[in-house]
């Protein structure tokens, strides 16, 4: 028998990775480098928001308390998201985005290939069609580490910054803590640790292909899954839940 409570902390962490992440592409509408990037980046921030509608919507559904998925965006605060703190990162350049939405989407395709078969029906059918979505993703992505990591000087300089600044924020992918562990024994969740050395030779074999450099193992950032997160997530909420703080309840 599945615990409810941590069913609802579970499908809970999945939509707050999705929606920080999502937000944080979206803040490339109309600044992105060319036309065709501007809407392809707008485009994969709404797959990341609609996902993150679908996870919330399905924690509502579990908690049976009148919230919606409105409640878990725009009612918690900092400390109430459990998202990993890769997602809440701020935008930075193009290389930087790039740089993260790689290392995220080589993840994230494994990650849903294996939710898949979760015997949580809502969770397999949400992660069905996530997986289409980051096949997409990812091709996208490899594209982008392979055009700008084998270009110019400055490109290839920016993206080696990017990779490095953000290679020890990976780590906390893997992280099983007692929820994960728990949900991954009762075949709803995934062995995310599992899926690490798979995902390393990836990313080894691109960034190789890309003339880069894999960055040492030498520091580690984790905390997102206990609420404990930098400084830019409360930047980002105040901004992202501005309309319903000031008017709570408000309905256009």
């Amino acid at each position: 028998m599945i615990d409810k409570e941590q069913l609802k902390e579970f499908v809970l962490r999945l939509g707050d990775d999705s929606l920080v992440l999502g937000h944080r592409l979206s803040q490339w509408s109309s600044n992105g480098p060319f036309l065709e990037e501007d809407l392809a980046l707008t485009n994969v921030a709404l797959d990341y928001v609609g996902r993150a509608r679908m996870f919330y919507g399905y924690t509502a559904e579990i908690a049976a308390d009148g919230s919606t998925e409105d409640s878990y965006a725009y009612n918690r605060d900092c400390r109430e998201f459990t998202n990993l703190l890769i997602h809440e990162l701020p935008r930075g350049d193009f290389a930087f985005t790039m740089a993260r939405q790689y290392l995220v989407d080589e993840f994230n395709l494994a990650y849903m290939e294996r939710l898949k078969l979760s015997r949580d029906k809502t969770l397999a059918a949400i992660a069905e069609k996530a997986y289409k979505e980051d096949l997409y993703h990812l091709r996208r992505s490899t594209s982008w580490i392979l055009r700008l990591g084998d270009g110019t000087t400055e490109s290839h300089d920016r993206l080696q910054n990017a990779i490095d600044d953000l290679w020890g924020y990976t780590t906390e992918l893997f992280e099983m803590d007692e929820l994960d562990q728990e949900m991954s024994k009762a075949n709803v969740g995934v062995d995310v640790a599992s899926l690490q050395p798979e995902w390393i030779r990836q990313v080894t074999a691109t960034l190789s292909k890309a003339t880069l450099t894999v960055p040492a193992d030498d520091w580690v950032v984790i905390g997102g899954r206990k609420g404990i997160h930098t400084e830019a997530l409360g930047h980002m909420l105040s901004d992202m839940q501005f309309l319903q703080r000031a008017y709570p309840g408000q309905q256009w």
